[in-house]
């Protein structure tokens, strides 16, 4: 099993990022590149949970999502077919004083097979900067997605 740690400060506010995090809707590959368009299939959704299939590359997972807390979404995997057990993302949102955002992420791998098992290790050891990589690229998109919203005099979401 692998567990990654991921950090970053951002101009976004929680609400922002989360309201990203939580938009299942076409293009969603463009904010987090490992969600691919082809993989995505929402079972169901209501104001703070949904229930997601999503990957890329021949990986899939079933996610169940909770943002009831403002500060906190939490992926569960569900199913999966290579991840299994403890596997999922924590995401912790810590608002600063200046108006940025820490965002926190936990990845937990736990390969329920030979190939989860061999792509767990990967991520843990010489992935993790693939990881932290599409990271850094959705934290980008959600800011420039909020600056684009601005410019056309329309409400952040």
């Amino acid at each position: 099993m692998s567990t990654i740690h991921l950090h970053r400060r951002t101009i976004s506010t929680p609400e922002q990022y989360i309201a990203a995090l939580t938009d299942f809707g076409p293009g969603r590959s463009q904010v987090f590149g490992n969600s691919a368009d082809d993989y995505l299939k929402v079972h169901h959704k209501s104001a703070s949970h949904a229930d997601v299939t999503e990957g890329s590359g021949g990986v899939w997972e079933r996610l169940h999502y909770d943002w009831s807390d403002p500060h906190r979404v939490v992926l569960t995997t569900t199913g999966s077919n290579v991840w299994g057990g403890a596997s999922g993302h924590t995401y912790t949102f810590t608002p600063r004083p200046d108006g940025t955002t820490d965002i926190d992420v936990i990845v937990v791998r736990d390969g329920k097979n030979l190939r989860g098992r061999v792509l767990g290790f990967i991520l843990g050891s010489i992935g993790r900067g693939v990881l932290a990589r599409a990271f850094e690229r959705s934290v980008d998109a959600v800011e420039l997605r909020n600056s684009a919203l601005d410019l056309h005099g329309l409400a952040a979401i």
